[in-house]
């Protein structure tokens, strides 16, 4: 388990391979989901969780002036993102 600290307007790519059995969540701040074709996605709130497998998701997003934090799960034998 680790923490991704997003500082204020950055953008983290998510490579499928690295991120496909990650679970997340939004423990501090607001985190949008940019989409495969580039779209913004969603807005995620703290405490929002979400799974990024078979989502198509390319990047995590902070659209704020604040740090945001993601706390990342994965399963044991799994390797953690190196976002």
């Amino acid at each position: 388990m680790r923490t991704l600290a997003l500082r204020a307007g950055a953008r983290v790519a998510v490579i499928a391979e690295e991120w496909h059995n990650a679970f997340c969540v939004v423990t501090r701040g607001r985190v949008q989901l940019e989409l495969r074709d580039g779209e913004p996605g969603p807005v995620l709130g703290h405490d929002a969780a979400f799974w990024l497998r078979g989502t198509g998701v390319r990047a995590l997003h902070n659209p704020d002036r604040r740090t945001a934090r993601v706390r990342i799960i994965t399963p044991p034998g799994s390797r953690a993102p190196t976002a």
